[in-house]
């Protein structure tokens, strides 16, 4: 065997086994961290220009954007289908204070000016963090019974939109912050308990 042949040989036995190990992690659902990690998704022609710290730390921020992107849009679907089941359909015109109605308003107007895409149809994704937090405490009876206390809920609800803000707003969390933010999260599902 030549020296031509035994790189070809090397190289159907290298995709042979690449096969095999793509089986096995497809098949028991595991990384085996073969594969060089892509940017994927990443605009490639702007992304790399960005300074590498600014990249790196946008990368280990972007795991707690994602934790309070899924707790923010669970508690806004929450607060709407208690609300809905428990005042029926018409429960924003009728159950949320007049100052948050209106900051929606003011805020699907200055959206539908923009002229960008409309995010949603709901009101409810047109108000603030914090004024979730006064849906909920204007309306306590509905959710009485799936937060064990209010006091406690105003102050989950105002440490995590103190935490918030740094995310939201493109800055990195203090390791002592990051901390304080899933202690809170647990906090969270703790209230309903």
């Amino acid at each position: 065997m030549n020296a031509e042949e035994r790189i070809k040989l090397f190289r159907l036995s290298h995709e042979l086994l690449e096969t095999d190990l793509d089986k096995v992690e497809s098949q028991y659902k595991i990384d085996l961290g073969r594969k060089q990690e892509t940017e994927a998704g990443k605009d490639e022609e702007y992304y790399p220009q960005f300074d590498e710290t600014i990249r790196n730390e946008a990368e280990q921020m972007g795991q707690y954007y994602e934790l309070l992107y899924c707790l923010e849009n669970s508690i806004r679907k929450m607060i709407a289908d208690k609300m809905e089941a428990e005042h029926g359909n018409d429960w924003w015109n009728q159950k949320v204070p007049q100052d948050v109605q209106d900051t929606a308003k003011k805020n699907i107007q200055k959206e539908r000016e923009a002229g960008v895409t409309q995010r949603s149809v709901e009101e409810i994704d047109y108000i603030n963090f914090g004024e979730l937090q006064q849906i909920v405490v204007n309306n306590w009876q509905t959710f009485s019974d799936t937060f064990n206390n209010q006091k406690a809920f105003i102050k989950v609800m105002t440490i995590l939109n103190t935490l918030r803000a740094p995310i939201a707003h493109c800055s990195p969390l203090a390791p002592d912050e990051v901390v304080r933010l899933k202690l809170s999260i647990k906090d969270w599902f703790r209230l309903m308990e």
